[in-house]
Formats: C-alpha cells, structure tokens, sequence
C-alpha cells in the first residue's frame, strides 16, 4: 500500500486529538510500559535526553540509535519482540527529538563532540557495561563521532543501519539531497511537506497506515534549527574511528532511497572485521521492514 503525503497530514489532526500516540496497543504491538524504566540522561551543555532502558540489567546490552526526525519509538518492532527478553535494551531519543531537549540554534546540532557526548551521556545514566551500538542513518554518523571521541574499548561492538558514515553528496541519495533544505525552510507550509515526502522515502515496505501517522507526528516535532546544523557534522577522522571496532555487522536495504550502497559497503574496506547484510526487498529501514529477520541477526551478533 502506498501512503501519499495527501493522507498523512490530512490525518494528523485526527491522530493528536483521538490521544493515538499515546498507546501502543492500538498499534497491534505489546505494551511493556511496566516492563521498562524510564530516565533522564543529562548532557555536558544541559540538556535532558528521554530514555528508556528493558531488560535485565545483568544480560548482554544493546543501545539502538535512531534516525533524522525519527525517535526511540522507531524501535518498537525491537523492543517489544524477544530480544528485550534476553537482553538489556536501551533506547533514547537522540537532541532535538522526541522528548528530549529542542535548542533552537543550529550551532547545538552542528558539533559532532556533542552527538558524541550524548551517547555516553546516555550509557552513564543507564550503567551500561560494555554495550553494542545499533545505529540507523544519523545513528550511524552518531556513532562515528562517539567512536572519535570515545574509541571503541567500552563497547561490544557497532550495527550500522543503512547508516550515514560520512557527509557527502556523492554518498547520499538524491532524494535526501533533495529533502535536506526542505525540512530546514522557515516556512512551514514548505517543511511540512517535506516531513511528510522524507518519512514515506524511508520505506521500500511500507509501514500500516496508522503506524505512519504515528510516526509523523514525531518527525514533525524536530524543530528546523537541527537540520540547519546537522549538514554541517564534520566528517574529519570518521574512516579511521570506523576501523576500530572489533565487532562490526554493516545492514543495508537494497531498495534504500536515502543513501546510496557504497556509503555502506565502504566499510568492508575501512573495517577488515566488517560483516555485510543486504536486505534486497527493504528500503532505508530494514529493522521495521523485516524485523523477524534484522531482530535475529542483531541476536545472533550480540551472542556471538
């Protein structure tokens, strides 16, 4: 089925006011609310980061990274399936989403040190031990800069997920070279409409229709500051950080619109112990366009 940006924000208004986003249930997915802790991770500059931790806290750990204008709510098909039984997970919602802190300058979005800093920020709120890092598009340069500044000694290992692993046109698709000043137009009329185009360009299987207005209406929440900023991330060191992990598996949807396949496969060079997972029928989200099968791999890669 296909979901025009017609019917996404002619639903919207219906989608806040019947109180939807609030309930999970009404998605066809488990509510594991009393089986997961919620908390505050407080940055280095102040701000508040929402997260959400599951699991048993003595199991192996896995931090999911979500994408551009996406929020920790993007990995329900993951926390509410069997690996929060047998693993800790943590989500969070990266600055500037969901419910965590909006600055309104580009300057706080613009700082790879500071994406870097909210992810350990993150894991010393949890106490995390030694988790894998799961990130999906911006998730991956997320952990790129994290790796940078941090190196790769406390962590189990790195999932990238049809990940940005650098900041360049000829590695990003045109559909989000496209996109990119769109959703940082001052006119709303103008960023709307691209909210609604990029969210659908994220799916080669779409998602059921109500999950799509779910999900936009956390897109719409990311104020144009942050993508005013974000396009200016350095790349500078990325490819060597990228080579440190001793644990790498690379996910990439063969029908992906966003970016463009050597942004993943170039990892296999820069990283000799990288793993690559093609997945030909999913587009830019493989872990909800085949979470049976992303959820297993990720499984097997924390075990192992």
């Amino acid at each position: 089925m296909t979901i025009s940006r017609r019917t996404l924000l002619g639903a919207s208004a219906t989608l806040v006011t019947s109180g939807f986003i609030a309930t999970s249930a009404r998605l066809g997915t488990p509510d594991r609310g009393s089986m997961s802790e919620g908390l505050i991770a407080r940055t280095p500059d102040g701000l508040n980061l929402a997260v959400r931790s599951y699991g048993d806290p003595a199991h192996p750990e896995i931090l999911f990274i979500h994408g551009l204008g996406q929020s920790r709510l993007s990995w329900d098909l993951q926390v509410n399936g069997d690996l929060a039984d047998r693993f800790r997970v943590v989500t969070f919602d990266l600055r500037g989403h969901g419910d965590s802190d909006k600055p309104l300058s580009p300057s706080a979005y613009s700082d790879g040190d500071r994406w870097a800093d909210d992810i350990q920020a993150v894991i010393e709120a949890t106490k995390l031990r030694r988790p894998l890092l799961v990130g999906w598009s911006l998730g991956g340069l997320v952990i790129g800069r994290y790796l940078v500044r941090y190196g790769a000694e406390n962590i189990a290992g790195v999932n990238l997920v049809d990940a940005v692993t650098k900041l360049s046109a000829d590695l990003l698709g045109a559909k989000s070279l496209k996109y990119a000043p769109l959703l940082a137009d001052p006119d709303l009329s103008v960023r709307s409409g691209a909210v609604a185009d990029f969210l659908v360009s994220c799916f080669a299987i779409q998602p059921p229709e109500e999950a799509l207005r779910r999900m936009l209406v956390f897109n719409g929440m990311v104020p144009p500051e942050l993508h005013k900023g974000v396009v200016a991330i350095s790349s500078d060191g990325l490819d060597d950080a990228f080579a440190k992990p001793e644990v790498m598996l690379v996910t990439y949807g063969g029908k992906d619109a966003l970016t463009k396949r050597e942004m993943s496969t170039r990892m296999l060079s820069i990283n000799p112990r990288a793993v690559f997972s093609e997945y030909p029928n999913s587009g830019h989200s493989p872990f909800y366009e085949e979470p049976q099968r992303f959820n297993s791999e990720l499984e097997k890669l924390v075990a192992a």
